[in-house]
């Protein structure tokens, strides 16, 4: 974990900034229904505030297939671009597909395949953040962390 934060950090990761200012939990609502749209499973939703510098929360998906996660990961850009545009900070993995990574700055969006989610387990390497779970008939706007504002967000 903490060589996942140095790693950034060398990147320049710790003074990225999103352009809009737009607030991390609406970002992340739109972006659980633009999963749903797919008909991604096992949505989850972590608040990372209080747990890592990474980003204030995470989203993780799963697709049944390299084709899934690649129509997810499309329809959380386009519609985070369409409605606000927002525009990520760095994609990682979509030309492979197994494990996407869409990196918001404070808001990173982790879409996976089953075998890929199993094996890195986030959930487990982060186990101290607080999390929830998205009903796969559920919204955005269901989903309890995402209810107030990031302190400090507009």
């Amino acid at each position: 974990m903490k060589h996942i934060e140095d790693a950034l950090k060398r990147e320049g990761r710790d003074k990225a900034k999103r352009v809009t200012g737009i607030p991390a939990t609406v970002l992340a609502r739109e972006a659980v229904d633009a999963l749903l749209r797919k008909k991604a499973r096992d949505i989850v939703v972590m608040d990372m505030r209080g747990v890592s510098g990474v980003a204030d929360l995470f989203v993780l998906a799963t697709g049944d297939s390299d084709l899934q996660v690649k129509a997810a990961v499309d329809s959380v850009r386009e519609h985070l671009r369409e409605q606000f545009g927002e525009r990520p900070w760095h994609v990682e993995g979509y030309e492979h597909r197994q494990w996407v990574l869409v990196d918001y700055v404070d808001l990173v969006v982790h879409v996976f395949i089953d075998e890929r989610r199993s094996f890195y387990g986030l959930e487990r390497l982060w186990g101290d953040a607080p999390r929830e779970a998205v009903p796969d008939d559920g919204q955005g706007s269901d989903v309890r962390i995402l209810a107030d504002p990031v302190e400090g967000e507009s």
